[in-house]
């Protein structure tokens, strides 16, 4: 009997399938026996000469009644891996694979088939519509065990069985009233959230998980598979109710108990590979879980090495390293490392930043809330044989790149080398801290390449998700996904502190500058005002010499005045002068005096002939040398 690594192997060949998870499904939905899996060939259709050359290829045909059947397997393992010539190849037809639906809806059952090649979940709920008169906008199809897809999502990329069952919920419509009393009760339970207490054997420790009941024993067992390392394909269940036979089948009606119910987990190691007595027959290959998609087995079972399990040897593969070893700068090393990725593998790839590992986070974690991005730092192998597969069939994918260059800053570094290995720990420690650079540091060589997945928080960095090489492209995006949920819910709250920062700052900017302003103007009015009073100082200061210096003049003038004549001497006459005020002045001059000598007597009296003119009463005459602004009458 041929092992399932020898299938594996042979199945393109067989089959034309060249993509290998799409490989496993095939056989996994077929019982791992090749000759069910060729499509639209039945066992008992394969004529003798099929046979001789399948057996030719290290498969043996399936039991049958004849005595013959009971021949023991190919006593050559290496004929295992010889490849079918192109000559044997006529005995394949490709046809279009159908895929059969099952699909409950309240009290109603609908059966589809679909051609898994050009098929997509929008046309499954158009013909749900139709049948069930639901509007497509308001249909909820779930069940996949690949988790929610959208409606433009190819079946064939899936990788569904040849059988699915699916239901269908409209939580917009609400139920009729004449529905049966046991239809409306499994709506409910399909709402209801069950709390799954896990017990890790291995590990003793107990995970508490909720689950709504819509999610099928599938999600939960690749939940599981996240916490615990332990693929699908290899967990040993205990705990599951007799009516959980089906993986897609939902916890509301898996028969488990509500609201609580407890189970246990362990790993189920690969059954060995055993030659059977000549004489017996053909057992069938006991499949652990009927899950799609999983973890390739560990070469390392079969007792292969990983470039037998792909034809090669490095030592006939020379090529140039993907980074040199001691680089001293970070940028060429990043560059030598783009190029030599580039032509391996394709300009498709995504845009690696070029720059420290420091400046990656810098430009990652650091800018403004809106303009931030997770970093996914790809971690490179060259001595693993996950690398190639990684590289070509997961982180070049379209949806991979697309997705990687929205959401976040990548950043590559090779660890082939123990130096470049070192110098990554080193800068991981710096940066993300020791628990980081211990995952690196334990994580064995067949498990790269890595995609270290980190977010930026206010303090410190954190490492939301380490994905190892061993996952297939809907994990890879379902994981990528999952992170850009986590970060978007942060991202959402850092956006929000630093609007109410912003807008506390600004409110604090509007009132430093408006208290700015009112220095401003009370600085400015302070100056007006020392202005007024230094005039009005001035001007006083100015008065006052004015003042001083009119009494200077008048002192002057009063002693320069004859003196007055007694009224006794002869030749006098008294003048007397009346001023604006009312008063009046009076004196006695020599006749012989002249009439300056009367100015200055008026002037000393505080009447200066430049403000006033000395007029006559009769006749009325300006007796004034100079125009004056006063009128003195004599």
């Amino acid at each position: 009997m041929a092992s399932d690594l020898e299938v594996l192997i042979l199945i393109p060949a067989c089959t034309g399938i060249d993509n290998i998870a799409e490989a496993i499904t095939v056989l996994e939905s077929n019982n791992w026996d090749l000759v069910f899996a060729i499509p639209d060939r039945e066992p008992s259709q394969a004529s003798p000469s099929e046979a001789a050359d399948a057996a030719a290829g290290g498969v043996v045909p399936p039991p049958s009644s004849s005595p013959s059947s009971s021949s023991p397997p190919s006593s050559s393992s290496a004929s295992a891996f010889c490849p079918i010539s192109p000559s044997s190849r006529h005995i394949v037809e490709r046809q279009p694979r159908m895929i059969n639906f099952t699909v409950e809806y309240r009290q109603r059952s609908v059966s589809l088939v679909l051609e898994e090649a050009h098929s997509t979940v929008g046309n499954i709920k158009e013909i749900l519509g139709t049948q069930l008169g639901v509007p497509v906008s308001k249909m909820q199809l779930k069940g996949w065990k690949n988790g929610d897809v959208s409606d433009s999502t190819m079946l064939k990329t899936l990788h569904l069985p040849k059988n699915n069952s699916l239901y269908v919920l409209t939580p917009d419509i609400a139920p009729c009233s004449n529905m049966h009393p046991a239809t409306v009760a499994l709506q409910e339970s399909l709402n209801q959230n069950f709390l799954l207490v896990i017990t890790h054997r291995e590990a003793q420790r107990d995970y508490n998980l909720n689950f709504p009941g819509f999610r099928t024993i599938q999600e939960v067992k690749r939940n599981v598979s996240d916490l615990t390392n332990i693929p699908v394909r290899h967990q040993q269940w205990e705990g599951w109710p007799a009516s959980a036979s089906d993986d897609s089948m939902t916890l509301a009606l898996s028969g488990i108990s509500f609201p609580c119910h407890h189970l246990s987990v362990c790993r189920r190691s690969s059954p060995a590979i055993a030659q059977e007595p000549p004489g017996e027959e053909c057992a069938d290959v006991m499949m652990i879980s009927d899950s799609e998609g999983e973890d390739f087995e560990d070469p390392s079972e079969f007792g292969m090495d990983d470039s037998e399990l792909f034809g090669m040897s490095s030592s006939n593969c020379p090529r140039s390293p993907m980074m040199p070893e001691n680089s001293q700068n970070d940028t060429d090393a990043l560059l030598h490392f783009t190029d030599e990725f580039s032509s391996r593998y394709g300009e498709t790839h995504p845009m690696f930043f070029i720059g420290s590992l420091d400046a990656a986070s810098q430009e990652a974690f650091y800018g403004k809330a809106r303009d931030r991005k997770l970093l996914a730092i790809y971690l490179h192998n060259d001595d693993s044989v996950l690398s190639n597969v990684f590289c070509s069939q997961l982180l070049c994918a379209d949806s991979i790149v697309s997705y990687l260059s929205q959401n976040f800053v990548t950043w590559a570094w090779d660890v082939t080398e123990d130096a470049n290995k070192s110098k990554l720990l080193t800068v991981c420690s710096r940066n993300f801290g020791n628990v980081v650079a211990r995952t690196v540091r334990t994580n064995k060589t067949d498990q790269f390449p890595l995609l270290l997945i980190v977010m930026g928080k206010r303090t410190s960095n954190e490492v939301l998700n380490v994905i190892q090489g061993n996952t297939t492209l809907d994990e890879l995006l379902m994981k990528l996904m999952g992170a850009v949920e986590i970060f978007t819910a942060q991202q959402q709250e850092d956006i929000k502190d630093e609007d109410e920062r912003e807008a506390r700052e600004m409110v604090k900017k509007e009132q430093d500058e408006a208290y700015r302003l009112s220095l401003e103007a009370d600085r400015k009015k302070r100056e007006e005002q020392e202005k007024k009073e230094a005039e009005l100082v001035r001007l006083e200061q100015m008065k006052k010499e004015q003042e001083e210096e009119k009494e200077a003049l008048r002192l002057s003038l009063e002693q320069g005045l004859p003196p007055e004549p007694d009224q006794e001497a002869g030749d006098i006459c008294t003048l007397r002068i009346r001023t604006p005020s009312g008063e009046f002045l009076e004196r006695r001059f020599l006749s012989t005096c002249k009439l300056q000598v009367l100015f200055d007597f008026v002037a000393s009296k505080g009447y200066p002939s430049e403000e006033y003119k000395l007029l006559t009463t009769f006749p009325r005459r300006n007796v004034s040398i100079k125009p004056t602004r006063f009128q003195i009458h004599l």
